[in-house]
C-alpha cells in the first residue's frame, strides 16, 4: 500500500486526541509531522498533549511542532471549559519524559511543502498556522495535494455563537485568508457533518469489549469530561467528536459528500467566524471550497473502532446499526 503523506495541524483538545489516534493507527497515512496552534488550549500545552497521544499509540517518533500561539488579529479565547484545563478532560497526565515538542511549526509546514511531493494537510484547529505559512511562502503551497479542514458550518447552527463554529471563530482572519489564498479547493468538514459523529455510552461500553485495555482506558478517561459538557450544554447523551471525521474522510471519500461553493469567513461583528457559503452564486465568484453536508456516521464509527481496536472486524460489522 502506498501511504499518503500528511501534516496534521491541530490543537489537542479531546477530539483532536481521538483524531490523532485514528490517523496514527491508519496504515494509509504517513504522518510527516504534527503542528499545533492555540485553540482548544494554548499551543505549548496542545503540543505536549499531542506527544501524550503519541506515547499511548507507541509512535513518539513522529515529530511535534509548536506553531502560532496567538490568532492573527483577535485575542485568544480557548475552549478549556469544554476540554478541561489540561485539554484532556482534567486527567492531568504527566508529560512524556525524554520527548519534547520542537519550535517552528509554521516553517516546518513551508519547508515540508517545498521539499516533499504530494503532501496533504489535515487541519483540525483554527487556521492560524496555515494562514501564516501561506503568508510566509505562498509558492510552497503550489505543491500541496489536498487541504482538509475541520471547521465552519453551513446549514447547521454554530457551537460557540448562534452562527459560528469554534475553530473559525477563534481566528476568523486566518480562516478567511486560507479560503481566499489556498491554491487547491478547501474541503470543509463542518458542523453539518461532524454533529452526526457522537460517541455514546453504548459505543464506549462496546469498545471495552474489544481487547485493548490501554486504548479503551485512555478514550474513556478523556471523554468523561467531554460527555458531561455536552449534556450540560446541548442535552446530548454522549459527546460529539468532530475531528476524527476529518481523518476518516481523508482516508475514505465515500464517507462524506457535498457540493462546491464560494466560501468566505466573517471577520468582525456579531457574526464573527460565520462561514458564508454562497449557495445560490450571488457573488459570481470562482468556487473555492467543497462543503461537505452528508455523512455516513455508522461507517465513520466502524472505521474508528476497526483502526483503534484491530482484529474485531467481524464483531464490529455484526453490530451494524446497533453501533
Amino acid at each position: 500500500m502506498e501511504k499518503r503523506k500528511v501534516i496534521i495541524d491541530c490543537d489537542p483538545g479531546i477530539d483532536d486526541a481521538l483524531a490523532l489516534m485514528l490517523a496514527i493507527k491508519s496504515e494509509e497515512l504517513e504522518i510527516l509531522g504534527i503542528t499545533v496552534c492555540s485553540g482548544n488550549v494554548p499551543a505549548k500545552m496542545g503540543a505536549k498533549n499531542a506527544i501524550k497521544v503519541l506515547e499511548i499509540c507507541e509512535r513518539t517518533d513522529i515529530p511535534v511542532y509548536i506553531g502560532e500561539e496567538l490568532p492573527l488579529v483577535r485575542e485568544l479565547v480557548t475552549a478549556q471549559d469544554t476540554h478541561g484545563e489540561d485539554g484532556l478532560g482534567e486527567n492531568n497526565y504527566s508529560d512524556v519524559e525524554g520527548v519534547e515538542p520542537k519550535e517552528g511549526g509554521v516553517q516546518f509546514i513551508v519547508d515540508t511543502l517545498k521539499n516533499e511531493e504530494n503532501v496533504s494537510i489535515i487541519a483540525l484547529a483554527p487556521l492560524t498556522n496555515i494562514a501564516k505559512a501561506l503568508q510566509v511562502d505562498k509558492e510552497a503551497f503550489a505543491n500541496i495535494d489536498e487541504f482538509v479542514t475541520m471547521g465552519g458550518n453551513f446549514k447547521s447552527n454554530g457551537n460557540c455563537s448562534p452562527v459560528a463554529e469554534f475553530n473559525y471563530w477563534v481566528d476568523p482572519h486566518a480562516a478567511d485568508y486560507v479560503y481566499k489564498n489556498m491554491p487547491v479547493k478547501v474541503q470543509m468538514i463542518g458542523l453539518d457533518v461532524t454533529r452526526e459523529i457522537v460517541l455514546t455510552p453504548n459505543r464506549l461500553e462496546f469498545m471495552s469489549r474489544l481487547g485493548n485495555e490501554k486504548m479503551y482506558k485512555f478514550i474513556k478517561e478523556i471523554t468523561r469530561f467531554y460527555i458531561d459538557f455536552h449534556w450540560k450544554q446541548e442535552g446530548i447523551i454522549g459527546c460529539v467528536i468532530n475531528d476524527p471525521l476529518a481523518i476518516a474522510y481523508f482516508i475514505d471519500k465515500s464517507i462524506c459528500s457535498g457540493k462546491e461553493y464560494f466560501v468566505e469567513v466573517e471577520e468582525v461583528g456579531k457574526a464573527i467566524g460565520m462561514t458564508i457559503v454562497d449557495e445560490f452564486d450571488f457573488y459570481k465568484k470562482e468556487k473555492n471550497a467543497l462543503v461537505l453536508t452528508e455523512v455516513d456516521s455508522e461507517k465513520t464509527m466502524k472505521m474508528f473502532m476497526n483502526r483503534i481496536f484491530p482484529g474485531n472486524e467481524e464483531l464490529i460489522e455484526a453490530m451494524g446499526g446497533n453501533l
